[in-house]
C-alpha cells in the first residue's frame, strides 16, 4: 500500500530534490497523427535556447533547465509552486521513426516533437531454397 501511495505521489508532483539541484519531469502527450509520432512537453518559462532535444536508444531526451526569476523583496509571496531548475524526461519512442526527418518548435511553453514512422511492408514474401 505505501509503494502504491509513492508512486501516486511521484505522477502528481514530478520533482525529486536532491542535496545539489532540483530535478522535475516535464508532462508529456505522445499520439499518433498523419503517420507521424508527436510529442507535447510542457516546459513553462523555459527559453528555446536552455532546453536540449536528443534521440538516443530508439527514446527522446528532454532537458533542460527553467531559470528562476530573482525574488523581488518587496513581494510577499502567498504560494510559489512553480518549477524551475534543471529537468528532464526520456520518452520512449512507440514505433520505429525517421529520426533525421523530426521536427521540434517551442511556443507558448509547448515544445512540440514531429517524428514521420518507417514505413515497413507489413508483409514479407520469403523464397524457401
Amino acid at each position: 500500500m505505501e509503494n502504491e501511495i509513492n508512486r501516486i505521489f511521484k505522477e502528481l508532483v514530478p520533482a525529486e530534490q536532491t542535496a545539489e539541484v532540483v530535478v522535475w519531469s516535464p508532462r508529456v502527450d505522445v499520439y499518433e497523427k498523419d503517420n507521424n509520432v508527436v510529442i507535447e512537453a510542457e516546459i513553462p518559462g523555459a527559453k528555446k535556447e536552455d532546453i536540449e532535444l536528443k534521440v538516443k536508444d530508439n527514446a527522446v531526451i528532454i532537458r533542460g533547465e527553467v531559470k528562476k526569476e530573482e525574488e523581488k523583496k518587496d513581494e510577499n509571496y502567498y504560494r510559489r509552486e512553480r518549477f524551475y531548475g534543471k529537468f528532464e524526461r526520456v520518452i520512449p519512442l512507440p514505433a520505429d521513426v525517421k529520426i533525421e526527418e523530426a521536427k521540434a518548435e517551442y511556443q507558448d511553453g509547448i515544445l512540440k516533437l514531429t517524428i514521420p514512422k518507417s514505413v515497413q511492408e507489413k508483409e514479407v514474401k520469403i523464397e524457401i531454397k
